[in-house]
């Protein structure tokens, strides 16, 4: 099973797999059973996801990845402001720098799970 991270947190592959490979209507079965649980998740994925963000478009990924590429520049800018005298920042400082990270990856993520509903099928994408 492969697993992939991001950030602070390990996700798994979306879908179980069976192993035994010893029953063979047993498997298709189960297999049929977690295909229709899959389709019901999708479903109510798509219909929460239509009915509070509508309709993915341009200008919805534009103002994400744009707030997300100004709070990176924010949080870089104060880092190097905090640091531009040589010494280590101060505590306050210390802060700052780890909220406006935190603002960063947050709208990153934002930006990649509203691309993930596209992808997944959960929202249209259109002009």
């Amino acid at each position: 099973m492969s697993m992939r991270t991001t950030n602070l947190r390990r996700t798994l592959p979306d879908h179980f797999e069976p192993d035994d490979a010893s029953d063979p209507k047993a498997q298709r079965q189960l297999r049929g059973q977690l295909e229709q649980i899959d389709y019901t998740a999708y479903a109510a994925n798509k219909e929460v996801m239509n009915a509070v963000l509508g309709r993915a478009d341009a200008k919805k990924f534009q103002r994400l990845g744009l707030a997300a590429a100004q709070a990176r520049a924010k949080w870089t800018a104060t880092a190097l402001a905090a640091t531009e005298d040589g010494r280590l920042p101060g505590p306050a400082q210390i802060d700052e720098i780890a909220r406006l990270r935190v603002a960063y990856e947050e709208l990153t993520e934002a930006y990649d799970a509203l691309r993930r509903m596209v992808e997944r099928g959960y929202l249209a994408y259109g002009a």
